[in-house]
């Protein structure tokens, strides 16, 4: 039987965290839910924390779970904190993406190994007081161990995978316009968002293994002069595949490495942060 009873950081920890995006409400069968509070406020919704192929996993919703959270209006700084507050240091961050590619349709799963942002009015750091001057490297923001996990996950359940591309993320809420979606594609980028920047950013931050697993659900408005993208189809599409998703994902759950101490930690997004001093400790 899930449990409802509200616990603290220090009551129940995860190795392993999944942020749910639109149409992907839950994850966990059972679960105990923990409340969090951090120094940039709540986060979506309380975190879940359960079991998942052995491993101990928590859930939340990037929107909350009544979807009341607009893209640029996400608290990507709690999000991130919380999770790393009760002992998450690996990320799955499933999205739904449109395609500026027309050979990758609705349904088809891209891995990303790079993105660019378009987002603005978004708070984009956790050091961002004054004096707090820190500067980390993102050159491939993506997990090189997550990714292949990702990918190997999808190729296992015989789904249509892309491993790698260039995914740009737009501000918000509404969907780009035809020229913009073709200037995206004429740019040499793959698929378009809303919520992987600052997310992805922060996570790297915070020293955190960060994948992104993203679902197509159209094609952009500007792709071989596709329909105008609706909020109702993206959800449509969504949840014709919402349940491959989740099979990809708690395999990837499985097969992610084993976790590992801040201080012996090898990835090397585990050690953004070696040699930078920081104003203040992490969770």
């Amino acid at each position: 039987m899930t449990s409802q009873t509200v616990l603290t950081p220090s009551d129940i920890t995860a190795e392993i965290g999944v942020i749910g995006g639109s149409g992907l409400y839950d994850f966990l069968d059972d679960y105990e839910t923990v409340e969090v509070s951090t120094p940039f406020g709540s986060p979506s919704d309380p975190l879940v924390v359960g079991e998942v192929e052995g491993r101990s996993v928590a859930f939340m919703t990037r929107h909350g779970k009544d979807h009341r959270h607009a893209p640029h209006r996400v608290n990507y700084r709690a999000n991130l904190w919380a999770l790393r507050a009760i002992g998450v240091r690996q990320i799955l961050s499933p999205c739904a993406v449109g395609s500026l590619r027309p050979e990758h349709g609705p349904g088809t799963l891209v891995v990303p190994d790079q993105l660019v942002d378009r987002t603005w009015g978004r708070p984009q750091t956790v050091y961002d007081a004054e004096g707090e001057v820190v500067h980390v490297g993102f050159a491939d923001p993506y997990c090189p161990n997550g990714r292949q996990v990702a990918v190997d996950a999808a190729r296992v359940s015989q789904l249509d995978v892309v491993a790698g591309g260039t995914l740009v993320v737009v501000n918000g809420p509404r969907f780009s316009t035809r020229a913009e979606s073709l200037m995206h594609q004429q740019l040499g980028w793959d698929i378009v968002g809303m919520t992987t920047m600052p997310e992805a950013a922060l996570a790297r931050e915070l020293a955190l293994c960060f994948t992104t697993i993203a679902l197509v659900t159209d094609l952009d408005a500007g792709v071989e002069g596709g329909d105008p993208v609706t909020h109702e189809e993206v959800m449509r599409v969504f949840a014709q595949n919402v349940e491959g998703l989740k099979g990809v994902l708690r395999d990837a759950v499985g097969q992610l490495p084993a976790h590992e101490d801040d201080e012996t930690a090898t990835c090397v997004c585990r050690r953004a942060l070696d040699g930078i001093t920081l104003p203040f400790p992490l969770p």
